[in-house]
Formats: C-alpha cells, sequence, structure tokens
C-alpha cells in the first residue's frame, strides 16, 4: 500500500487537472460499483476523458487492456464516489471560519469557546459562530443577549444556531441591527412574516428564529470577495477529504453560482456540484430565461430550485398538524405563503427547473405535497423528479403519497441521531411512527436520496452511513437503536449515498455508479463497507479520493 500512495502521489503531481493519453486499469481487492447488473468487480479502466471503458474482472480487462497504466491498490476497497444529496458548501466554508460552538454543552462552554476564538478577531468586526444548541444543555432554555454581554460588551455577537434556524445575538449586535433598520424599535409583540422575534416582557431576548434572523444579519457588513473565495476553498477541501466527490448545494444564490463559475473556469472544482437556486428570485428567474445551465467542464450545474415551507424541529420552526408537545400554542412557522409557494412552484414548472422544498414539520410535508399534487396535475407521473428535502417528520398516510407522486424524499440519517435525545418531547410518542421513517419510506416505494445538510450536520458521509444503519450516536447509544425498525442496512445507505443521490440531481447517466460509459468518481478505503459491522462504519479508513479518473485528496 505505500508503493500504491507513492505512485497515486506522483499521479496528482504530473497530471493535476490534465490526465495521461493511455488508459488506466485500477485493480483493487473488490470494488463494489452500486450497479445492480455487476455489483462487485475486481478492476475497472478509463480513458483519458475520465470515463469509466469496462469493469469486471482484472485477468479479463488485463487481457483486453494490455496498454493500459496498470494502478494497483492491493487489499484496498473501491466505492462509487459518494454524493450528499443536501449540503451548502459557502456555509460550511463560513462556519470553517467562525467559532465552532456545536457541541458546547453550556452556556459557559459557548463563551469559553468564542473568547478563544476571538483573540485574533479584527478591530470592528463581528464575532461570528455557529453551532450552538439549547437542547444540549442544563436548562434546555433558549439563551439571551445577556449572557453574552459580560464577556463581549461592545463587539457585537451573532451565533447561529446548529440548524440554522436561530440566531443568538448579544446587546452591541442588537444596537446594530436597530441602527441598521433606521432606528426602528423591535420591542412589543409584532412578528415579522416566516419568523419569531424571542422576546421578554416585549423585549428581544436576543434570539431570533427563521425569518426574524435577517433583522440583525442584515445589519452584518458583507464578506468581501477575498473572503468568500477563502470560505469555498476551505469547504470545497473539507468535502473531498471526507470522500465526497459530489454535492447537492441547496440555495445557492446568483453570486454564489458566479464564484462557483469562476472556480469551475479556472479549474479549481475537485468534485462536482449540482446547484439549486436559492428560492424565487434572481438565480431561479436566469433559469427560467437563460435554460438550466451546465459547465462545460462537468464539474458544475444548476437545474434546480430549492423552495421553503417551514422551520425546523430543535427551534420549534417545523409546522405541525397539532401543537407541540412541549410547548402548547405554538405549531411551528410557514416560512413561505402558501400561495405565494403554490406560485414559486408552477413557475419553476413552467420553466423545466426541478423542485426541491425544505419541509420538516408533518403540516409542512402535507402541504408540500398538496401542492405538488395539484401542479403536477395527471402528469405526476412524469419524470418530474421533484424533492422534498428532509421530511422528517410526516403523517402515515402521507408516506405513501411519495411513491405515487414519484416524489423523491431526500433525508439526512444524521438528523435523527443528533434528535432523538428531545424529539420525542417535541412530538410526543404517537407523531414518532413518522419521524425519520426512512424504512417506511423504502417500504412505501419511494426513493431515497442521502445527505447530511452540512455544516447543520458533519460534511463526514461515514457519520450518515454509520447513523442510517445503528440509528444511535457514536457511543453507541441507546443500546439496539433508536426506533430501530426504522434502520436500512450498509448496502441501502451507501446506496442513497451513491447511486440513489446521482437519480436525485439527474446525474446517474454520469456518476452514482461505476459503469461503462460513467465518470471515474470513486473513493478508495482499507475497510469494506459492506462487509465490515455497521459499528465501524463511521470508522471507515479514506485513502484517497479520485474524481474523473485523478485523485483530488489522498490521506496519509
Amino acid at each position: 500500500m505505500r508503493r500504491t500512495l507513492c505512485f497515486l502521489a506522483a499521479i496528482a503531481l504530473a497530471a493535476g487537472a490534465a490526465q495521461a493519453a493511455q488508459p488506466r486499469l485500477l485493480t483493487a481487492a473488490r470494488i463494489h460499483t452500486s450497479d445492480p447488473a455487476m455489483p462487485t468487480a475486481e478492476a475497472l479502466v478509463w480513458d483519458d476523458s475520465g470515463r469509466i471503458l469496462a469493469v469486471g474482472s482484472a485477468e479479463d480487462l488485463r487481457r483486453r487492456h494490455p496498454r493500459a497504466e496498470a494502478i494497483d491498490l492491493g487489499e484496498a476497497v473501491v466505492i462509487p464516489g459518494l454524493i450528499d444529496a443536501h449540503a451548502h458548501l459557502m456555509n460550511l466554508g463560513q462556519a470553517l471560519m467562525s467559532a465552532d460552538l456545536a457541541g458546547a454543552r453550556s452556556k459557559d462552554e459557548v463563551i469559553a469557546r468564542l473568547r478563544a476564538y476571538a483573540g485574533d478577531l479584527p478591530d470592528g468586526a463581528w464575532l461570528h459562530g455557529r453551532g450552538w444548541d439549547q437542547n444540549l444543555w442544563p436548562e434546555k432554555a433558549f439563551p439571551t443577549a445577556a449572557d453574552l454581554d459580560a464577556a463581549f460588551p461592545e463587539v457585537p455577537v451573532w451565533l447561529e444556531r446548529v440548524d440554522g434556524h436561530a440566531g443568538w445575538a448579544n446587546s452591541a449586535a442588537l444596537r446594530a441591527a436597530a441602527e441598521h433598520a433606521g432606528g426602528r424599535d423591535l420591542g412589543g409583540d409584532w412578528q415579522p412574516d416566516g419568523g419569531r422575534i424571542v422576546r421578554e416582557d416585549g423585549v428581544p431576548s436576543g434570539v431570533f428564529v427563521d425569518a426574524a434572523m435577517a433583522l440583525v444579519e442584515d445589519a452584518i457588513p458583507a464578506p468581501d470577495a477575498a473572503l468568500r473565495e477563502q470560505a469555498l476553498e476551505r469547504a470545497l477541501a473539507a468535502a473531498v477529504r471526507n470522500g465526497l466527490t459530489g454535492v447537492h448545494d441547496m440555495g445557492v444564490s446568483r453570486d454564489d453560482l458566479a464564484l462557483y463559475r469562476r472556480f469551475a473556469g479556472a479549474g479549481r472544482l475537485p468534485l462536482r456540484i449540482s446547484a439549486y437556486a436559492d428560492g424565487d428570485g434572481g438565480a431561479l428567474d436566469d433559469l427560467c430565461r437563460d435554460g438550466l445551465y451546465w459547465h462545460a467542464g462537468g464539474r458544475l450545474r444548476m437545474g434546480g430550485v430549492k423552495l421553503y415551507m417551514d422551520g425546523a424541529l430543535g427551534s420549534r420552526g417545523a409546522a405541525l398538524l397539532a401543537d407541540y408537545s412541549d410547548e402548547p400554542g405554538n405549531d411551528g412557522l410557514l416560512l413561505t405563503e402558501p400561495k405565494a409557494f403554490a406560485a414559486a412552484v408552477r413557475k419553476a414548472r413552467g420553466c423545466g427547473v426541478q423542485v426541491a422544498t425544505h419541509a420538516i414539520g408533518d403540516r409542512g410535508n402535507r402541504l408540500v405535497l398538496e401542492t405538488y399534487a395539484d401542479a403536477l396535475g395527471a402528469r405526476a407521473e412524469d419524470d418530474h423528479r421533484w424533492r422534498v428535502e428532509h421530511a422528517q417528520i410526516v403523517a402515515l398516510e402521507d408516506i405513501p403519497r411519495f411513491a405515487q407522486l414519484r416524489v423523491i424524499a431526500s433525508m439526512q440519517p444524521t438528523h435523527a441521531t443528533s434528535d432523538m435525545p428531545w424529539a420525542g418531547d417535541r412530538l410526543g410518542e404517537e407523531r414518532l411512527a413518522g419521524a425519520y421513517a426512512w424504512r417506511r419510506f423504502l417500504d412505501a416505494g419511494a426513493r431515497l436520496a442521502l445527505g447530511s445538510d452540512f455544516p447543520v450536520e458533519s460534511v463526514d458521509p461515514r457519520l450518515g452511513l454509520y447513523a442510517a444503519a445503528t440509528r444511535q450516536d457514536r457511543e453507541g447509544r441507546p443500546p439496539g437503536g433508536w426506533l430501530a425498525e426504522q434502520r436500512l442496512t450498509a448496502a441501502e445507505a451507501l446506496r442513497g449515498f451513491t447511486a440513489d443521490a446521482a437519480y436525485a440531481g439527474r446525474a446517474e447517466d454520469e456518476v452514482g455508479r461505476l459503469s461503462p460509459g460513467l465518470r471515474a468518481d470513486f473513493v478508495v478505503l482499507a475497510e469494506d463497507p459492506l462487509a465490515v459491522p455497521v459499528e465501524r462504519l463511521d470508522e471507515l479508513t479514506i485513502l484517497s479520493t479520485w474524481v474523473d479518473g485523478v485523485p483530488v485528496y489522498e490521506g496519509e
């Protein structure tokens, strides 16, 4: 293996974005193809364009391609390149350039991490952080501005909750927000559409939920071009380091797409980005005017739009059919008014744009399904591939409608294992029957695409494979798994991150399987993910990540 890794490094240095003229023949202990026609193989051959010529036995391919450049991976195992079907690249990059608050077990720990991070903060800059979760703290209650003020009396602080659906500001940030709004008083009892200002005695407490977050975020100076480029570079490096060869990037603005296009044109995209426009705005208008976007290099496209229906469960913004069990009188938030949502869906359909909609609560999911059914009409059987992103809490009678409408359930396994300590408190036991119900969706005939929603969860897809197959945290809790009957097999989980994710992105003729004619996108592992105990899926060793037959990441 040591000789193999040296050889891979030589390829990377010599080839860069270009490729050798002669075909390459790779052999390994086992190759999982995600192709039902040939599930496993010993070897694969690809040409100088990065497309696979043949897959099969090592002996046969050596005979058929005697002049191919040989790459022997010894005992390593190859799988198709992993595709995250729901993620946020720019948000990941920004998170990597902010204070990391994920997993903090108290407000004191949050402040300690902020103090450590703030040491190098430039004068006049805001202090940003991401990842706090009040459900992990002893009091399990939303924090306040006062909790931050003693440590940061003058520096504006803005901290995004782990799900990105709530933010926590200190008093300096609240003053900046009021000044940016022309001195507008944020007190009283008014609420912005699709959002909630948490107040105490009519005064903003410091927490803003969903659409209300814009009241603070609009006051934050926009990052300059150099910072945005650095954020994207960091996100891309993290993705390929964790075995991702493709990302469905949900909510990409016109400006973000322009940045991606510059990277693609300069050969700086080490993976494939399937971008979804950020709602009914400029990027969708561009698609409707100019048509779906494809970059000639094959690593960037935009053919879909990501819409919003409701908020998130952790911040009690997911729209439920009945009140939250732990907050009577609150049934969540609709981030898009139903008539406006229906208009956006019809607009996208008229432009031939794939629709993907964020829906977490059972009311949110039902509204999306009803709107889809109305917009599709008699054409529900067409190959539209519309999607529901998350589909976390779905009424049992609505689950079969996904297959009936040919709607893809785009779900994130680590959401279940992150939410399981408190999801029962939010929902009560009865509603848990349709919560994170992967097995129910598959059994009902729905297509399941898997992702992470990074940076809400980790960018590492191995954690998704593990969560899908165990429904446990990484310490093995609870024994036997949470709602264990909804587990997937390791093979089903792998398919969700490969062939089915590719299908959800309309790219099954390009990626997702290791099959002749498709791209040579694959990951080299030290262990076999379909042979190790499922409890070890989160520990798989990534040796290298390849895109178009060229290594874009190599481990130590």
